[in-house]
This record gives structure tokens, C-alpha cells and sequence, in this order.
């Protein structure tokens, strides 16, 4: 399984009282994704409109597919980096 790091932008027009309407249902996805250990660390960015996913998936279109699997992704245009961890440090 890899790591991808997806950046969700979102959209100019989102509507935020409907975004306000679907946060319970977000954050128990966030919770159910979490302990399947599909999701890692989100960060969220409100002034400049970002979502930052550490996704774990075996490749980008299952990273795609559960960023999608979030209720707010509705709203969200995505870009999909995947990772490596750095090589350890030379004793």
C-alpha cells in the first residue's frame, strides 16, 4: 500500500450552508475511514480553501476513489501527489 497526499481545493461556488448541512456525515466518514486505515492525517487550510489528505491506497485511483468516498468532495477539485519516505538519515 502507498501514501498519497491529495489536496482538495474547494470550489468558488460552493454553497456553505449545504457544506455546513454535511459535516456530521464528514466526520464520520473521516472516522470510519481512519480506522480502516484508509486515511491519515487531514489538515485543513479555511483562508485558503484547502483540504490536505494523507491517503494510504494501493494506487492513485483508489486514493481518488476514497477522497471522493467524503461527503464534502462534492465541492472539491483534486490533486492526487504520491509520496515515499525519505531514505533514513546516514549514521
Amino acid at each position: 500500500m502507498a501514501t498519497f497526499i491529495v489536496v482538495a481545493e474547494f470550489s468558488p461556488e460552493t454553497d456553505l450552508p449545504l457544506m455546513n448541512a454535511v459535516i456530521a456525515e464528514e466526520v464520520a466518514q473521516v472516522r470510519t475511514l481512519t480506522q480502516e486505515g484508509r486515511l491519515g492525517a487531514v489538515h485543513i487550510s479555511p483562508s485558503k480553501g484547502r483540504v490536505f489528505l494523507e491517503i494510504f491506497a494501493d494506487d492513485e485511483e483508489d486514493a481518488r476513489n476514497t477522497a471522493h468516498s467524503l461527503p464534502m468532495a462534492k465541492w472539491w477539485q483534486l490533486e492526487i501527489f504520491p509520496t515515499m519516505v525519505p531514505p533514513a538519515p546516514q549514521a
